[in-house]
């Protein structure tokens, strides 16, 4: 998944997810706290791997994952292509109004828009190249 998309949240908490990225992730996919403060989207065939994988963890150290993922939600855009974001994950991501939706990889994460910008600011191009060069990129 490729891309970076800037869109609004409405006053019900809803948006267009980009029609190419929805396309990639399939027919339904499930939203989840993300890492860094951001909301997640996996296909709901990734999301079931992932889930499963936590499952077949030792419950002493799968408890803490499985709470701060129990916050995760199937979603089905309408016919206008806009999903609903709870208000705990808005919550929890800091979105109000406007929000980057980015394809990475296998997944796609939705930032507000100002975390986004802040984040991305506080990354340097060496510290890129140097992870680039640790991993023979």
């Amino acid at each position: 998944m490729r891309g970076e998309y800037l869109h609004s949240v409405d006053s019900k908490g809803r948006m267009i997810f980009p029609a190419g990225l929805r396309k990639e992730l399939g027919e339904g996919f499930v939203i989840f706290k993300g890492l860094d403060g951001c909301i997640c989207a996996y296909s709901k065939e990734d999301w079931d791997a992932f889930e499963s994988k936590i499952a077949a963890m030792p419950i002493a150290k799968a408890r803490k994952l499985q709470r701060f993922y129990s916050a995760n939600y199937p979603c089905e855009p309408d016919g206008q292509g806009r999903i609903l974001l709870p208000q705990s994950l808005r919550t929890y991501a800091g979105i109000t109004k406007d929000v980057i939706v980015a394809g990475i990889q296998k997944r796609v994460e939705i930032w507000d828009a100002e975390r986004w910008k802040d984040y991305n600011d506080n990354v340097t191009s060496d510290e890129i190249s140097e992870l680039m060069e640790e991993e023979n990129i």
